[in-house]
C-alpha cells in the first residue's frame, strides 16, 4: 500500500488496478478523486461483472466524471452483460468482431475419447510422439494438485516443464512464465488462471486435460494458439461424462460434429474413407475418435512403474482424487437436451490422426474386439444347459427349458409394447452398414423441428432465439443475467422447499433493520470484512495506513492528482490534471480551457500551512536547546579562563617541585610558587 501511495503521489497519467485495491485507496485517501479521469477501461469485462466485482465497479464509476469514455473489452462478451453495462453509459456502441467464427480458422481441433485413468498415458504419448520437441505446448488441468502431479511426473520422465496456478507466489509464477517465454522450457502446465491475458507469440499447441464446463472457457483456452496468422492445434480429452459438454460446445460454435469411422468401414475402403475424412476436416467439421488401446497399454505400464517408485507421486494421488471429485461437484451442468442426445450418439472408431500407427492386421484385431463387445447371445445360459442336457438324454422334457419358455411368453408382451411406442416416436432410422452412410453420421448444431401448432412467424417465445449462443458466452450459467431475468417480477417471501430457503439465505442479507438483496456472486461475511488479493480480510472502511504514511513522509495525494509534496508550491485547479513535466493537458469533451492554469497559486493549502508551522516550531525548539547548552557551559567556566580544581598534583616550574596554589593550571596546595601543576 505504501509503495502505491508513493506512485499515486507522483501524479500518474494511467492507473492499472484491480477493483478491490482501487476502492481500498479511495476509502483510505479522502483527498483522492477520479474526476479528472477521461477514459476508463474494463479488461475482461465479463469476468469482472460475473465474479462479484459489480458493486466495486459501480462505486468506482460513481466517482468518475460524466464526460468520461467507458470501454469494455472481452473475447466473449454476452449481450445481456453489454445491456447491463449500458445502464450508466451515454450513446453506447456495441462492436463484436468475428462473432460468427468465435475461434481462429487456422486452429485445428482434435478430440480424443478415452477413460479418466487413461489420460496420463495419452498425455505422455502426445508429448513424446505427436508433438515436436521444437513446439511449445500449454496443458490446462482442473486443479493445482494436478499441476504439481504432472510436474513431478514429467521431471521423472526427463521432461522439464513450467507451471502456474492461482495459489502460487507471484514471483515464482513470473519466473516460470519467463522461462517458457524464453523457450527454456517447452511445456507449461496451468489451471484456468492462464486462460485469459497470456500472450505467447510462438505458441503451437494446447492440451485440455479436463474438458471445460462452459464453451466460453474452451474459446479462451484454445485462443492462446493460432494467433496473428499462425496455425495451431488444440488436443482435448473427452470422457463419457464429457460428451454432453462436447455437444454444447459445437452447438455454440455452430460446427458439425462427426464420429470417426469404425475399423470395419476402414477395412472395406481405407483410401475412400480417408479422403472423405480429410475433406470433412477441411470444411471445418470436427471429428472425435478413440485412442489406440495398444498404445495406451504400453505407456500405462511405464507410468505405473514410475509412480510406484516415487514417494511424492504416491502422496499426491489422494489429494488429486479428492480435488477432482470436488471439481466435478462444483462445475456447471450441461444442458438437458445435450444429455439426452449424448445417449444416442453412434459408436466412434479410431481417430484419423492414428491412421499411420496401426497396420491392417491390427485394424482387423480391433474390429474383431469391437464385434465381441457388441455380441449378444440368442439363448441364456439356462436354455443352453437345457438343450445340452436334452441332447444327452432325449427322454422327457427339461424343467429349465419349460421355465424359460414361460418367462419369454410373459416378457414378449412387454417388449412388443416398448417397440410399438418407439416406432411411434419420430426417431431416425437405423443406418445401414454402408461406406457412404458415414457422411450421414453427424451431430449437427441444429435441433430437428417437431410438428407443432405454433405459427413461427407470430409466436413469441419466453426464451430468446440465440439462447444457446448467449449461454455459451456466459460463465457460471449466466448468473445474474439470463437466468434471473424474471426475478424482478416475482415476490417470494418464504420459499416452500429447503433448497429454495437456503438460496434465499445466501441471496438476502439483514442490514439496518431490513433485508438487502445482493448482486450475483456476492457473499456475506459475518464480520463485514473484504478479502484482499493476498487473501487477508480487512475492514471495508478506512484503515489508517494512509495517515501513518503521510505523517512519516510528509507527502499527500491531493485533489485532482497534483503531487502532494509539501515543499512544492501551488495547487491544481478544480477538475484539472497537470502531471509530470507537461505544461498543458488537453481537456475532454465539455471541459473549458482555464487561462493561467499552470501558474502556481499563492494561496497555501492547510497541509502547507501546517508544514510551515511545524518547521517554525522545530526551529524555535532547536534555538532554545542550543542556548540552554551554551548557558550551562558559561556557568561552569570563569571569564579569565582560570578555574579551580581539586586533587593532588605536582607542579613543575621556576619555583621547583611541590604542592602549590597559584593562578596557573595547578591543583590545590599550600605552596605559593608559580608553575604548572597536574591533577
Amino acid at each position: 500500500m505504501e509503495s502505491q501511495f508513493e506512485e499515486l503521489a507522483e501524479c500518474p497519467d494511467i492507473i492499472i488496478a484491480t477493483p478491490g485495491r482501487l476502492m481500498h485507496h479511495l476509502n483510505d485517501v479522502k483527498d483522492m478523486t477520479l474526476r479528472s479521469v477521461q477514459y476508463v477501461v474494463f479488461d475482461e469485462a465479463d469476468s469482472l461483472f460475473t465474479m462479484g466485482f459489480a458493486k466495486h465497479l459501480h462505486d468506482i464509476l460513481k466517482k468518475l466524471s460524466d464526460t468520461r469514455q467507458t470501454l469494455l473489452f472481452s473475447a466473449t462478451l454476452p449481450k445481456a452483460l453489454a445491456d447491463f453495462a449500458k445502464a450508466g453509459l451515454r450513446d453506447p456502441q456495441m462492436v463484436r468482431l468475428d462473432l460468427d467464427k468465435k475461434i481462429s480458422p487456422d486452429l485445428k481441433l482434435v478430440f480424443f475419447t478415452l477413460r479418466q485413468e487413461e489420460k496420463l498415458a495419452a498425455l505422455l504419448y502426445l508429448v513424446r510422439e505427436r508433438i515436436s520437441s521444437e513446439e511449445q505446448t500449454i496443458i490446462f488441468v482442473s486443479t493445482k494438485h494436478h499441476v504439481e502431479f504432472l510436474n513431478i511426473l514429467f521431471r521423472e520422465e526427463g521432461l522439464e516443464p513450467s507451471l502456474s496456478y492461482g495459489a502460487m507466489d507471484q514471483e515464482a509464477r513470473m519466473i516460470h512464465i519467463s522461462k517458457f517465454r524464453a523457450r527454456k522450457t517447452m511445456l507449461l502446465i496451468v489451471t484456468d488462471v492462464a486462460a485469459r491475458g497470456l500472450d505467447i507469440p510462438l505458441l503451437d499447441n494446447v492440451v485440455n486435460w479436463d474438458f471445460p464446463a462452459k464453451p466460453k472457457l474452451f474459446v479462451h483456452r484454445v485462443g492462446r494458439v493460432a494467433r496473428q496468422g499462425r496455425s495451431g492445434t488444440a488436443y482435448t480429452f473427452v470422457t463419457s461424462e464429457d460428451m454432453p459438454y462436447l455437444l454444447d460446445l459445437h452447438l455454440f460454435l455452430s460446427r458439425p460434429l462427426k464420429p470417426a469411422p469404425t475399423e470395419e468401414e476402414l477395412l472395406k475402403d481405407m483410401d475412400g474413407i480417408n479422403m472423405k475424412i480429410d475433406q470433412a476436416i477441411a470444411n471445418g467439421e470436427s471429428v472425435y475418435g478413440r485412442f489406440p488401446q495398444t498404445v495406451l497399454d504400453l505407456v500405462s505400464d511405464g507410468i505405473k512403474e514410475v509412480i510406484s517408485s516415487c514417494t511424492e507421486l504416491i502422496a499426491l494421488e489422494k489429494p488429486c482424487a479428492n480435488a477432482f471429485r470436488l471439481y466435478l461437484k462444483t462445475r456447471a451442468m450441461p444442458s438437458k437436451e445435450s444429455i439426452k442426445r449424448a445417449k444416442d450418439l453412434p459408436r466412434e472408431g479410431l481417430h484419423p490422426i492414428f491412421r499411420d500407427v496401426l497396420r491392417s492386421d491390427e485394424l482387423s484385431a480391433l474390429a474383431f474386439s469391437e464385434r465381441l463387445k457388441s455380441f449378444r447371445p440368442k439363448q441364456t445360459i439356462l436354455e443352453a444347459e437345457g438343450e445340452a442336457a436334452k441332447a444327452r438324454n432325449s427322454k422327457g422334457s427339461n424343467q429349465w427349458l419349460d421355465v424359460m419358455k414361460k418367462k419369454r411368453e410373459v416378457h414378449e408382451g412387454i417388449i412388443n409394447l416398448v417397440h410399438q411406442k418407439s416406432s411411434v416416436d419420430p426417431r431416425p432410422e437405423e443406418e445401414e452398414d454402408d461406406i457412404s452412410n458415414w457422411e450421414k453420421k453427424e451431430v449437427c448444431g441444429t435441433k430437428r423441428k417437431s410438428q407443432s401448432f405454433r405459427d413461427e412467424d407470430c409466436y413469441i417465445s419466453s426464451v430468446p432465439q440465440n439462447q444457446h449462443l448467449e449461454d455459451g458466452l456466459s460463465v457460471r450459467n449466466n448468473e445474474g443475467f439470463v437466468e434471473n431475468r424474471l426475478d424482478a417480477a416475482v415476490l417470494d417471501l418464504v420459499d416452500d422447499e429447503a433448497s429454495g430457503m437456503q438460496t434465499q439465505k445466501t441471496r438476502y442479507h439483514w442490514m439496518k433493520n431490513k433485508f438487502v438483496k445482493l448482486n450475483s456472486g456476492d457473499r456475506v461475511t459475518a464480520t463485514g470484512k473484504i478479502k484482499t488479493e493476498g487473501g487477508a480480510k480487512i475492514k471495508a472502511s478506512a484503515t489508517g495506513i494512509y495517515k501513518r504514511w503521510q505523517q512519516r513522509t510528509h507527502k499527500s495525494i491531493n485533489i485532482g492528482g497534483k503531487s502532494g509534496n509539501f515543499a512544492e508550491e501551488g495547487t491544481s485547479s478544480a477538475g484539472g490534471y497537470h502531471g509530470g513535466n507537461k505544461k498543458h493537458f488537453p481537456g475532454g469533451r465539455g471541459c473549458k480551457f482555464i487561462p493561467n492554469a499552470n501558474v502556481p497559486s499563492e494561496i497555501r493549502n492547510p497541509e502547507q500551512m501546517q508544514k510551515s508551522r511545524h518547521q517554525k516550531a522545530m526551529e524555535i525548539t532547536r534555538l532554545k536547546n542550543k542556548s540552554a547548552k551554551d548557558g550551562k557551559f558559561q556557568k561552569n567556566r570563569r571569564p579569565d579562563g582560570r578555574g579551580r580544581g581539586r586533587g593532588n598534583g605536582k607542579g613543575a616550574g621556576k619555583g621547583g617541585f611541590g604542592k602549590g596554589k597559584g593562578p596557573g593550571k595547578g591543583g590545590k596546595g599550600k605552596g605559593k610558587v608559580k608553575g604548572k601543576g597536574g591533577r
